[in-house]
């Protein structure tokens, strides 16, 4: 392009541009069927793609490294954040049987993460693994919600941090270093500066050294673990186990209480996938990653449960606090010094969550920078750092933004419904990734499968939720997918004999934990209130919107001036190799 040498070419250069953009719209039926669906294979997303950030990010990190960052992740966010109020209201002491579903089905999601992540090792995570099986628009799609996921959580957390850091210093009330606004609307009329403090400050040490925060996490993580113990240990020796039963039972909200309960801490979850958008970052990839998804895992899912089984002895379940819940609940037995504890170390593990979560994101709006599906700005990793520092510091502004205003109440429910759906759309493709891209089979019958199951899991669901009066459509619904997943399996070969040659991890008793994975995402989503939805719903449009404004348009030039330099012999070209006989393309910097 180019370079605008005086200032008096500057108003026809915009009219240009703006006739162009014009003509773009009128194309976007056209240009929709060639991208909607257009894919790249693995080698493009390893090669090409990433070239497209500049420089390369640091390959600086191990497998404990990576426990320590899904660890770290997770265990501030579920534990101080959703357990009080989802015992209070939703499952009471039975929270500890919520925390043992959403791990289940956390587990095996990151079982399909974990197979994706050592095939297509970039930091792209659920978006570059979607692109890669179903397409653009998919891709794009799950990695809006992840990023919308993302930055209302990061948010959420921070004003959770406030919370306890106030307890930390001996303040009852959680609101006492917040700003009060007349004027403003209800739930958002309570100014947060110590979240947005923290935001900033977090924000400038990612755009330092992944490395480095790297370790001031393992830190954090280790004091945390101790601080953990103390706080079970504490819980089971001096509770009451009369709090697990009174002052009604064990589950005063039923059975369908434990499993809506189940999808909020859902949320408690969302740590691990950052583990995965660390895969460019990583030394031995094909070892690092499975140790490090699913051991953080398992290990924070029994911290998870311990915690909620410490937390229902100390306090009965309608006296747990819905702010600051664990030292409120020292407070409660007489230990008002092990509450300024508890604050400190709630505040310690909130901090290493909140650090973690936004790296994750950075790298996700990375990788769709590099996509074109969001300005190419966004993509650049700064070169001596090896970091995507743009992207550290938009998101950063956006989550501090969201943080200063916005109580905790308002995004719980809409974080959990994207996660969800990212999961579920992750467990679809890992299916028609190992059978129908690495085999032979027609991807029409893997098509079917996904549909019946999927189906079927609706039916069960709405079957649930009809307050067992259909108890017929629960055994009908259960026994069609059992059957539908078995005959698939039997039917079906699973190109396993091409990950053993190639000596790849791959989830075990294939399509079994994908398929529960699909079904138990799909049940959680169904427990979630209407206004979720309707939230959802109203950001799901306005991220088409911007696709079809934005995306197709942005994707499908740089597309064109890719097909244009390979047919000049531009020196810029570079091949990329492409066994299954697709359109190779060639990397070039859009401006």
């Amino acid at each position: 392009m180019a370079a605008i040498n005086n200032n008096q070419t500057t108003p026809p250069t915009n009219i240009f541009f703006l006739s162009s953009y014009f003509r773009s719209l009128s194309k976007t039926p056209q240009r929709l069927r060639r991208r909607v669906l257009a894919t790249w294979t693995p080698e493009q997303e390893l090669n090409q793609m990433r070239q497209r950030s500049g420089a390369d990010m640091k390959r600086k990190l191990t497998w404990y490294d990576l426990i320590a960052l899904g660890v770290g992740g997770m265990l501030g966010v579920g534990v101080f954040v959703t357990t009080g109020p989802v015992a209070r209201d939703k499952s009471g002491p039975a929270v500890l049987v919520s925390y043992v579903i959403a791990g289940i089905s956390a587990l095996f999601s990151s079982l399909c993460y974990t197979e994706f992540s050592i095939q297509i090792p970039v930091a792209g995570g659920a978006f570059s693994y979607l692109r890669v099986t179903f397409g653009e628009f998919v891709g794009y799609f799950a990695g809006a919600n992840i990023l919308m996921e993302y930055v209302l959580s990061n948010a959420a957390i921070a004003r959770s941090f406030t919370e306890y850091l106030c307890t930390t210093f001996g303040q009852e009330d959680p609101n006492a270093w917040r700003v009060e606004v007349d004027g403003l609307m209800e739930g958002y009329n309570m100014l947060d500066f110590p979240a947005v403090a923290l935001i900033i400050l977090l924000t400038l040490s990612l755009c330092r050294s992944t490395k480095e925060s790297s370790m001031l996490n393992t830190v954090m993580t280790v004091f945390h673990v101790v601080f953990f113990g103390f706080i079970i240990i504490a819980g089971i020796c001096y509770g009451n186990t009369e709090n697990l039963i009174q002052p009604k039972s064990l589950a005063p909200y039923g059975v369908k209480g434990i499993i809506d309960g189940a999808a909020i801490v859902y949320f408690s979850y969302i740590g691990y996938d950052s583990v995965s958008t660390m895969a460019e970052e990583i030394q031995n990839t094909s070892k690092s990653l499975p140790l490090g998804i699913i051991s953080s895992v398992l290990i924070v899912s029994v911290l998870y449960c311990l915690m909620a089984l410490s937390l229902c002895l100390m306090v009965p379940y309608n006296k747990i606090s819905s702010s600051a819940s664990f030292s409120a609940a020292f407070q409660h037995i007489g230990w008002k010094w092990a509450s300024n504890i508890v604050g400190a170390g709630a505040s310690l593990g909130i901090v290493a969550s909140l650090l973690v979560a936004m790296l994750g994101q950075a790298r996700y709006l990375c990788v769709i920078g590099r996509a074109r599906l969001v300005p190419s700005w966004f993509a650049k990793v700064h070169p001596t750092t090896g970091t995507p520092q743009n992207a550290t510091i938009f998101l950063g502004f956006c989550q501090a933004s969201i943080a200063l205003f916005t109580e905790l109440s308002i995004v719980l429910e809409m974080i959990s419904i994207g996660t969800l759906l990212v999961f579920y759309l992750v467990a679809n493709a890992l299916i028609y990734h190992r059978y129908a891209i690495k085999t032979n089979n027609p991807p029409i019958y893997t098509l079917i499968f996904l549909l019946l199951l999927s189906s079927a899991s609706i039916g069960f669901s709405i079957s649930w939720n009809l307050n067992h009066q259909s108890r017929w459509g629960l055994a009908l619904f259960g026994v069609c997918m059992m059957a539908i997943t078995a005959t698939f399996q039997y039917l079906m070969s699973s190109g396993s004999i091409q990950a053993r040659e190639n000596h790849e991890w791959q989830v075990p008793f294939m399509p079994w934990p994908a398929a529960l994975s699909i079904f138990l995402n799909v049940f959680l989503m169904a427990t979630l209130r209407k206004l979720s939805y309707e939230r959802f719903g109203v950001w799901a449009c306005l991220i088409t919107l911007f696709y079809l404004l934005y995306g197709v348009h942005s994707t499908y030039q740089a597309e064109e001036i890719e097909m244009e330099m390979e047919r000049d012999g531009d020196g810029m070209r570079e091949h990329c190799p492409n066994s299954n006989g697709e359109q190779s393309k060639v990397d070039i910097q859009v401006l």
